[in-house]
């Protein structure tokens, strides 16, 4: 309809100003008109996409030739002309009419490729890049449900050897703990399945696996938690978990004593996350291994590009998260 649309207002125009020049409108230029249409969508529909978009230049430009010579051939002695007074073109081309108006029906002709190579180039380059940007959203899609597969195992696995330690001790708090992990899978399995969550039931969660993990410490003192400003935003489920995982399994030392510091705040639409532990020469080795960490790296290149910064500080006798996040949105 957009083509029909214009080819009705081109032509138009052309037939309006040629019946201005000369009264009439000459019964050929129908007929030169087609040929026209003709040579932009032989053009448009073949020569680009199965000459020109299979990167066979030569070939297309030497059919573009023979062809425009074939378009001239039938417009100028093919196609029924009316009579043209003589006097109106210089004297050396009175007989060879023809000849005298093949140059502009060549120019005409140029344009018309140019203009149908230049619209079908544009329409291939929009669909090439709408097919990247889906081909992008599945793959990130893709990465992110087998990242989120390989991470809740991997928690799953964590919190399982945190019960067992409290039962071999035959702990009182095995029953809470068992409590608190059905809690914890309820979110993993059920809340953390959804795109976003909200940031409130994220901290949650952190609550609750640090509850869990403070039952089987020797020495839990050390352990401080502070959390700061309007957690009325929405967030990808698990991002900070792994950070957190990750500090309570080497911050403890050979004799028991558990140093941890997370600090949550949520200031001018950003989440800052720190982390905090101390770590020996063994644990410092350790410390960037795992699968927790790398996927949630990847997750935050996928998840936030340009909208998030991570530093870690991996020292002698310390390990050191700051995480920034730009939060896309509150609650809607």
């Amino acid at each position: 309809m957009i083509h029909i649309f214009l080819w009705i207002i081109m032509f138009a125009i052309s037939a309006s100003q040629i019946y201005i020049k000369i009264g009439t409108i000459p019964y050929d230029y129908f007929f030169r008109f087609c040929v026209f249409l003709i040579a932009f969508y032989l053009n448009y529909y073949i020569f680009v996409p199965k000459i020109l978009l299979k990167k066979q230049f030569l070939y297309y430009i030497i059919t573009a030739i023979l062809f425009s010579i074939l378009f001239i051939f039938l417009i100028e002695f093919v196609i029924p002309k009316p009579p043209h007074p003589q006097e109106n073109f210089p004297q050396n081309l009175e007989n060879n009419y023809s000849i005298y108006r093949s140059f502009p029906t060549l120019i005409l002709l140029l344009l018309f490729f140019t203009l149908s190579t230049s619209i079908k180039l544009g329409i291939e380059w929009y669909k090439s890049e709408k097919e990247k940007v889906l081909i992008e959203t599945q793959k990130a899609n893709s990465e992110l449900s087998f990242l989120k597969a390989q991470l809740n195992p991997h928690f799953l696995f964590n919190t399982l050897n945190s019960i067992y330690a409290l039962a071999n001790k035959k702990s009182e708090n095995t029953t809470l703990s068992i409590v608190t992990l059905s809690e914890l899978m309820r979110y993993t399995i059920y809340e953390a399945s959804e795109n976003k969550v909200s940031l409130k039931k994220e901290v949650d969660h952190i609550k609750n696996y640090i509850s869990l993990q403070l039952l089987r410490l020797k020495d839990s003192s050390g352990v401080k938690l502070n959390i700061h400003g309007n957690l009325n935003y929405k967030i990808e489920p698990l991002l900070l978990i792994s950070f957190i995982e990750n500090a309570f399994k080497y911050g403890t030392d050979f004799k028991g004593k558990t140093n941890i510091i997370i600090k949550i705040t949520v200031k001018d639409e950003e989440l800052h996350l720190y982390v905090y532990n101390t770590s020996t020469k063994h644990n410092t080795k350790n410390q960037n291994s795992g699968i927790g960490l790398v996927n949630i790296k990847n997750r935050l290149n996928i998840l936030y590009p340009n909208s998030h910064d991570l530093n870690i500080l991996n020292e002698k006798n310390s390990y050191i998260v700051n995480l920034i996040i730009k939060l896309k949105s509150n609650t809607k």
